[in-house]
């Protein structure tokens, strides 16, 4: 097996909550990351699923740099070839800016390219996600919302990018836009050989498009497997219920309900033991007051469960 292209170990960032207009006395954290152990591989889809609120964004950002962490450490392997493309296009598009010097930005800052080589470039990557060169004179009111992603894509893909941190990045679209979005990312995938972060609360969209993926639960990952072994067989009580509140794929398909009752628990104060414990139907007395750590159930398929 490769290296990985990206390892997060024990990854953890608390935010501080403070009270009073004059003297902001910290009075607690939110642990929106508690303890994270990711790894993904050159040329793979990495999938992160769970419910908001969990951990998945803030996750991303520390990745991206855009938050320090609180602890742990994160290992990777070419960091300036690290791009994000996120869930609203038109919002991450400057409506000022034509399209090509808002794919030629990233390069104007990390190379030192002539402005024939910056157009030849914008060019390719314009190309590479179906939209012709000549766009580039355009500005991002001019397209659809299936356009604007797509141009999202070749900003991220003109550095030469190894991986793209997909948060939420098809969730605004319509089905048939998002198919071939989706379309779009695996043909782009084979040919560049780029690696994916899918981000995303849609289980048929990430299973779709994902190798292997993770189930986070307020700040931990409670499961992660390939792809087919997850949906073939969820562990984790939490997982399992995700899968059976998710649309069945067939009008007639039947499948038995997960109760699960009560809300997620706040971030600020978590449950002791295993946080899913005051939801689970499976929960025993074990597991209020002993955190459970993430082990192999399965060849390739960890879970953070007593019953396993």
């Amino acid at each position: 097996m490769p290296a990985p292209l990206l390892e997060l170990s024990d990854l953890q960032k608390y935010f501080p909550v403070k009270i009073g207009s004059l003297l902001r006395r910290k009075v607690g954290w939110v642990k929106a990351v508690d303890g994270v152990d990711l790894a993904i591989f050159p040329g793979e889809t990495l999938g992160l699923i769970g419910e908001s609120g969990c951990g998945k964004t803030t996750t991303s950002k520390l990745i991206l740099l855009q938050e320090s962490p609180t602890a742990g450490t994160i290992l990777m392997r070419y960091r300036r070839e690290v791009q994000v493309v996120f869930q609203d296009p038109y919002s991450s598009l400057s409506p000022r800016m034509r399209i090509g010097d808002i794919i030629a930005e990233p390069l104007e800052i990390h190379t030192d390219l002539s402005r024939e080589a910056l157009a030849e470039r914008v060019a390719e990557v314009l190309e590479l996600v179906g939209l012709q060169p000549d766009l580039a004179r355009l500005f991002p009111h001019e397209f659809s919302g299936g356009q604007r992603q797509r141009i999202a894509i070749a900003r991220a893909l003109a550095t030469n990018t190894r991986l793209i941190v997909l948060d939420e990045a098809v969730s605004a679209l319509d089905l048939s836009i998002r198919a071939q979005i989706m379309n779009q990312l695996e043909e782009l995938q084979q040919t560049l050989g780029v690696s994916y972060l899918f981000i995303g609360h849609d289980l048929a969209t990430v299973a779709h498009i994902s190798d292997r993926i993770a189930v986070m639960y307020l700040g931990q990952i409670v499961e992660l497997a390939d792809s087919l072994e997850l949906c073939a067989r969820p562990l984790h009580p939490y997982t399992q219920a995700l899968f059976t509140a998710a649309l069945p794929s067939h009008p007639d398909e039947r499948h038995e309900r997960l109760a699960i009752t009560g809300e997620v628990p706040s971030a600020l104060n978590p449950p002791s033991g295993c946080r899913f414990h005051p939801r689970c139907p499976h929960a025993m007395p074990r597991c209020a007051v002993e955190a459970p750590v993430r082990k192999e159930a399965a060849p390739q398929h960890t879970v953070a469960c007593h019953l396993y």
